[in-house]
């Protein structure tokens, strides 16, 4: 039963900085075609509380929302979610708050408890959303409170399968973003299906996770069709797609880009397992450029196998498969690799630790890129809940333990809690063999994007992307002051995605905006690329700009080994 009574326009964000989750795009697209005026804040830069109350002071007044819904997918934003929760009430008591995602799912009693928090959704939320806008009553997955005041979890009554999704994709793009950066902020997330049906030891939405929080043990394929009305819907606005799922076939695909051209796209997959040689190939045939990141667990073979064969880690690659789909795909000039892995998960051994360092070394020497990271504490992992069952300690384990982590790291602190073993020996021996990785990871990463400069070489303005906004545009309203909403913004974008937004225009003194390359320092970067707008030389180039900008040669090379590292200016 309704009420009748809409919460619109309702405005939603991730509650980490950056891009936040493609699942409010999906969120928003649904409520639009339910009816309901739904706004995204998709990236967010703010640093301080005092920014953070800024931004909000500034997006209420613009939006005017009855409702606000913060995006807690990933556990390491929890306070942060906090904070923008306590800032909403601050400012106006009336607006509705109301938490999801994951992490919101999982601590959904202790979230409840906050008095800054109206709502929490648990698992899926574009039907529960829906029905809170429109004042339902009863709204499935919500989470209620007793006459006392305790908060009380309802069964879930949505969940989302391959037979009911048909009305969840992507659609709106050209009314949900509040402003052109957000627009451009999108990095291209697609969701091929959800959940997962693996129990790894150290992920907190392994199956376990899945049936508890989302009601579904098992994954599944959206339907194609659906999927197809993403690529219709973002392909124009996006110059990548990303997807990260296991189940994804390349007849599966295949389909979902049917009638969609994305010969100039690039594509970023994140695959859970080693892909077929026919992924692959459909993958190179489609895009311009992959950057495939496939996820080996570990880099001792020997350790995987027992993590395997104890049911505590997906199906992997032994290393002979791996290094097979490696040769496989050095066919395809436009396709890049990464290997990932975890170190310091249970049952390694000093042995196990050089076997680890030997298939790096030879990842690398075959010019894949290696991504490699410690083990994480992450709320309701195997590893993170039962640390002794493995003869390890845990940074964090409880909510109050995660929350307090967070809040007392300084700020750009990203680090997270770790799971560390108890033996000090071997501790220590995983820590030196986890700096050697990164040491070779590095530099080799390093010397990928190396150019070696001199002043015979040629260089060429390799920018993919120019475009040109007003400043109002491109901040949006609640950014932009008013009597500068005209000044022109000048957007371009590198081969690998990194954008610079240059306003010459726009001094400094008179407004500032840390996304902004402002004043003479804009111009001088504009300058800099038009003077390679055909292949030049660098020292033909250092004397234009002492020329034209009055920059000394020592300020002229520096603009240049700038735009050489961010792959706006590449050898001709």
């Amino acid at each position: 039963m309704s009420s009748g009574r809409a919460l619109s326009p309702v405005l939603l964000v991730g509650a980490g900085t950056g891009e936040a989750t493609c699942g409010i795009l999906y969120l928003a697209s649904y409520l639009r075609r339910g009816g309901i005026e739904a706004f995204v804040r998709l990236w967010d830069g703010d640093e301080s509380a005092g920014d953070v109350t800024q931004s909000f002071e500034r997006l209420i007044a613009r939006v005017r929302p009855k409702l606000i819904g913060i995006s807690l997918k990933w556990f390491h934003h929890v306070d942060r979610a906090l904070l923008i929760a306590r800032t909403i009430r601050k400012i106006d008591p009336s607006i509705r708050i109301v938490v999801g995602g994951n992490s919101a799912s999982y601590w959904w009693k202790e979230l409840s408890g906050y008095d800054c928090i109206d709502h929490v959704i648990l698992g899926d939320g574009e039907v529960p959303l829906l029905a809170l806008c429109n004042g339902e009553e009863a709204p499935p997955n919500c989470v209620t409170r007793t006459p006392d005041g305790r908060p009380r979890r309802l069964p879930l009554a949505y969940v989302q399968r391959s037979t009911n999704t048909q009305d969840v994709y992507y659609s709106h793009f050209n009314e949900i973003f509040l402003s052109q950066m957000d627009a451009h902020s999108f990095s291209g997330w697609v969701a091929p299906g959800k959940g997962c049906g693996e129990n790894c030891l150290y992920c907190g939405g392994a199956r376990g996770n899945q049936k508890a929080d989302f009601g579904r043990a098992k994954p599944f394929l959206r339907a194609e069709e659906n999927v197809r009305k993403d690529h219709q819907e973002i392909a124009s606005r996006t110059w990548q797609m990303r997807y990260d799922f296991a189940g994804s076939t390349a007849e599966f695909l295949g389909s979902t880009w049917a009638g969609v051209d994305l010969s100039r796209h690039c594509c970023t997959y994140f695959l859970w397992g080693v892909p077929r040689v026919e992924l692959v190939s459909a993958l190179a045939e489609t895009f311009q450029r992959i950057y495939m990141v496939i996820d080996i667990g570990c880099f001792s073979e020997q350790q995987r196998l027992e993590q395997m064969s104890k049911g505590l880690l997906k199906p992997c690659a032994k290393d002979r498969e791996l290094l097979e789909v490696i040769e496989s795909a050095r066919r395809h000039p436009n396709v890049e690799i990464e290997i990932s892995g975890i170190g310091g998960l249970p049952f390694t051994s000093r042995e196990r630790l050089a076997e680890e360092l030997r298939l790096v070394e030879r990842i690398i020497g075959l010019d894949c890129v290696v991504g490699y990271q410690r083990l994480e504490a992450q709320p309701g992992a195997l590893v993170t809940e039962h640390p002794a069952r493995f003869d390890m300690v845990t940074e964090a384990k409880t909510f109050a333990e995660f929350l307090g982590y967070f809040e007392r790291r300084e700020p750009g602190d990203v680090s997270v809690p770790m799971i560390r073993f108890k033996d000090k020996e071997l501790e220590a021996a995983v820590q030196r063999n986890s700096d050697r990785v990164d040491a070779l990871a590095w530099k080799h990463r390093d010397a990928r994007k190396h150019v070696d400069l001199h002043g015979r070489t040629r260089l060429k303005n390799t920018a993919s992307s120019v475009e040109r906004f007003t400043l109002g545009d491109w901040l949006g309203s609640h950014r932009a002051p008013a009597k500068m909403a005209k000044e022109p913004v000048t957007v371009l974008r590198s081969v690998d995605g990194i954008t610079l937004s240059c306003a010459p225009s726009v001094n400094p003194r008179r407004f500032t905006d840390p996304t902004l390359t402002q004043g003479d320092d804009g111009a001088i970067l504009l300058a800099a690329l038009a003077a390679f707008e055909k292949p030049t030389t660098v020292s033909s180039a250092v004397t234009h700009l002492g020329a034209k900008e009055r920059l000394d040669p020592h300020s002229a090379r520096e603009v240049i080994d700038h735009l050489v590292d961010g792959r706006f200016l590449q050898p001709a």
